[in-house]
């Protein structure tokens, strides 16, 4: 009897775990070609003995290789380093953005999220679209303590998790799963630092909101793509930095490191975005931002500025949240909500992978273990 096995389910675990076709064939000792013909589906597995070897190499149960996929469509993905990053890289991150979708779709069943809220930005500069979203979000002028919040808070899904390169330092993705569209940014969580990790996800939110979801952004051109990632920036740096508010701040202070490193206490901004946005508004010459510039550079504060150390912002919630508050509440318990994972959702991964997507406590989803214990038995009064 042909045992059952869904060919596109391998190639989503080697992508997941970062492996070309010939990279996972050696691990499983067999042809490059055995391989190619397992995942487009001109051949299976002849016993169930080679499921469980492929599942212990890649770290997926045997039962996630023989599930049907759900209808998930995933849109373009923007990488902010996409011209020097290597595909397979890519590609990795985008399979562990539709896991996290599907996860969210099974916990949206159970938990209401905040609905997507963003306005109409047709025929809008990355500038004006900016502030529109502030009106739109009721930010008003102010400087924003914790952007990951407020982005969640509006309907856009942001995780963090370790990269398998420093090429990445986010990205954003419109994932379609049976007709419903979410949008989600990651982020690489090697950053720490709330000036880094706010402009990157300021930029992905530029992506969301100027820029096509459906056409192929690796087949722009690159000066296209150069195009938006500078569209991207200037929505950033505006959305980050309002004009009025900002052109204020900064034409009070000396355009000297201590003084810009208080703005930067202020905005949660880092040093070099502002010195980007002062020049850009015309605050400064293009000489004093040249100058400050060389000013970082010799001075070593380039990659690591003054308070990236100190100034820090809350990490992703609204998932990892939505799976403690199901816990608790009784709703599952660890074993039952893997299992509704497994068996409504076609979707078996192991607990560590699901603690791994959402950036759950370790052992949050783990089921306690049971203590055997030795037979004893209690000695007669005799």
């Amino acid at each position: 009897m042909e045992i059952s096995f869904n060919g596109e389910r391998l190639k989503k675990a080697r992508t997941y775990r970062g492996l070309t076709v010939a990279e996972l064939a050696q691990k499983i000792d067999c042809q490059r070609q055995t391989v190619s013909m397992y995942e487009n589906g001109k051949s299976k597995p002849i016993d169930n003995s080679i499921v469980k070897h492929i599942s212990e190499v890649l770290g997926f149960p045997t039962k996630f290789f023989t599930e049907t996929d759900r209808d998930v469509i995933t849109g373009s993905t923007y990488f902010r380093a996409l011209l020097t990053t290597n595909k397979k890289y890519r590609a990795e991150q985008i399979q562990k953005m539709e896991f996290v979708a599907e996860i969210y779709y099974y916990l949206q069943d159970y938990i209401e999220f905040p609905p997507l809220d963003l306005p109409d930005f047709s025929g809008c500069s990355p500038e004006q679209a900016a502030q529109k979203l502030r009106e739109t979000w009721n930010l008003g002028k102010r400087p924003i303590d914790n952007l990951i919040h407020e982005v969640e808070q509006h309907g856009i899904l942001v995780t963090s998790f370790s990269t398998s390169t420093d090429d990445i330092d986010a990205f954003s993705q419109m994932v379609d799963v049976n007709g419903e569209m979410i949008y989600l940014i990651g982020y690489s969580n090697n950053k720490t630092s709330a000036a880094r990790i706010h402009f990157d996800i300021a930029h992905e939110l530029g992506h969301i909101c100027l820029h096509e979801w459906s056409e192929d952004v690796e087949a722009l051109e690159r000066t296209e793509f150069k195009e938006r990632e500078a569209e991207a920036n200037r929505f950033a740096s505006a959305f980050l930095l309002p004009e009025d508010s900002f052109r204020a701040d900064a034409l009070r202070s000396e355009l000297r490191i201590p003084y810009y490193t208080e703005l930067k206490r202020k905005w949660k901004v880092s040093i070099q975005a502002m010195n980007r946005r002062a020049y850009n508004l015309g605050i400064i010459s293009m000489d004093e931002y040249q100058s400050m510039i060389r000013i970082l550079q010799r001075r070593g504060l380039r990659k690591e500025e003054p308070l990236d150390d100190i100034l820090i912002t809350a990490s992703p919630a609204l998932l990892k949240t939505a799976v403690i508050m199901l816990l608790n509440e009784k709703v599952f318990t660890p074993k039952e909500f893997m299992d509704e994972l497994s068996f409504s959702y076609s979707l078996s991964l192991s607990p560590e992978e699901v603690e791994y997507l959402l950036d759950l406590p370790k052992d949050t989803l783990v089921p306690p273990k049971i203590l055997k214990f030795p037979d004893l038995q209690i000695k007669s009064k005799n």
